[in-house]
């Protein structure tokens, strides 16, 4: 299974998500900004086969974590969440460096359907 690295400032929606890919037998790091997120990435040696971040956080976005992750990783796969339009917007810019934009709220099968996906 997968190595994922889930950030997310909201504790409910983190706990949701880690849980549900735990059952799937994904191991997943978590953290609560954009900056904690790069420091887990950079201290685990980049090795994630997905990183999988809200948009909107405080201190570091998801849009500036997904750039930074991907100077350190070429090939991981980006996975933006958000549940405002005007940032799913601006993840379209992003178009060769994210993946796929889930809109909140998800439910448990759309996550797993599009992490599944993207992992192939």
């Amino acid at each position: 299974m997968a190595r994922i690295l889930l950030v997310e400032d909201e504790d409910p929606v983190r706990a949701f998500v880690k849980r549900a890919l735990e059952t799937d037998g994904h191991t997943v790091l978590e953290a609560s900004d954009g900056e904690d997120g790069i420091d887990l990435f950079i201290a685990e040696g980049g090795k994630f086969d997905l990183l999988l971040t809200d948009i909107r956080m405080p201190i570091m976005d998801g849009i500036e974590l997904a750039h930074m992750v991907r100077q350190q990783n070429a090939q991981i796969p980006i996975l933006l969440m958000t549940g405002f339009a005007e940032q799913r917007e601006r993840a379209s810019s992003l178009s060769g460096i994210v993946t796929d934009v889930l809109t909140k709220p998800f439910t448990l099968v759309d996550l797993k359907k599009t992490v599944s996906l993207i992992l192939g």
